[in-house]
């Protein structure tokens, strides 16, 4: 079965240095058809806009040819066609799969049923690995290391699968996590135990203002709509939380705030002029992280 990347835990801790470290070169030399002939294929069962773009971004630049879809109701899917039947012939057509689905456990089977690597960019509120891997380039490029910072996870905690996937890659990296959540949206058990098990500390708290000072990293995350079964539990925490540009005096010289986007109140957007700011520049280095991920499990 071919190498795919569906969970942070397919990569070791030296593969995800491996990966930022390709990513770092392909940043200073963003043009590199080193797979020219090759074909990946996106294949968008739910929407996005910067994770299928900057894919696509990381695909071109890297001389491959892209094929797939970003509305699945347009596809054999709206006649029935199962994942099962979509994967095995999508994988006929290309080098590699990216695929983003909104059930859990998608990309698992989607990697099993494919004769090629398999990309997860998102599977409900599971795992969001390629995000991980630039946030991680983001905290190495900002914090100019990995090891012993202080990680501040802000908002939808329960269902922010980007939240999921960092905790378990910076579980390499001896952190200290504080998460900040309404009762509704905190951390699930599954994580902490996780940490637990590993000894790695961490605190609760309901206030945004409690932590701020302390940490090295603000993960600011959206209430994610989509994610809600319940309308009311929804407006009841949609607008927990909004960072403005006042609440951060005091705050430490190299603190930087990421956020994996879209925002919609959780960050005032006066916050954007201010030094800590890094969700734009974050997004950006998505394409370098995609681009050494692709070649990476491509073999280059």
């Amino acid at each position: 079965m071919p190498k795919s990347l569906i969970s942070i835990h397919d990569f070791s801790r030296d593969e995800i240095l491996h990966i930022l470290d390709l990513a770092e070169k392909f940043e200073k030399n963003p043009f590199q058809p080193v797979l020219k002939g090759k074909i990946v294929a996106c294949i968008f069962f739910e929407p996005s806009t910067r994770t299928r773009l900057s894919f696509e971004t990381a695909a071109n630049r890297l001389g491959t040819r892209i094929i797939g879809f970003s509305d699945a109701g347009n596809t054999s899917v709206s006649k029935g066609e199962t994942l099962k039947d979509t994967i095995k012939m999508v994988s006929n057509y290309a080098d590699l799969i990216v695929m983003r689905h909104p059930l859990e456990g998608s990309a698992r089977y989607a990697s099993e049923v494919s004769s090629v690597p398999v990309i997860n960019a998102g599977d409900g509120a599971n795992q969001h690995p390629s995000q991980t891997l630039l946030d991680l380039y983001s905290i190495r490029k900002t914090q100019g290391r990995l090891d012993n910072l202080n990680i501040n996870m802000v908002g939808d905690l329960k269902y922010g699968r980007t939240v999921h996937s960092l905790l378990q890659a910076m579980s390499h990296f001896n952190p200290n996590f504080v998460f900040t959540s309404p009762e509704e949206l905190k951390m699930p058990q599954e994580y902490k135990s996780y940490l637990n098990k590993l000894s790695i500390p961490y605190k609760e708290t309901k206030e945004l203002k409690d932590c701020i000072k302390e940490s090295d990293i603000l993960y600011m995350t959206r209430v994610q709509q989509e994610r809600f079964t319940d309308a009311i539990e929804y407006e009841r925490v949609k607008n927990c939380y909004s960072l403005n540009a006042a609440m951060l005096e005091g705050c430490k010289e190299n603190m930087r705030i990421l956020h994996p986007l879209p925002r919609v109140n959780e960050i005032a957007t006066d916050v954007d002029e201010s030094r800590h700011a890094y969700y734009f520049e974050q997004a950006g280095n998505g394409v370098f992280t995609r681009m050494a991920i692709i070649a990476y499990l491509l073999g280059q």
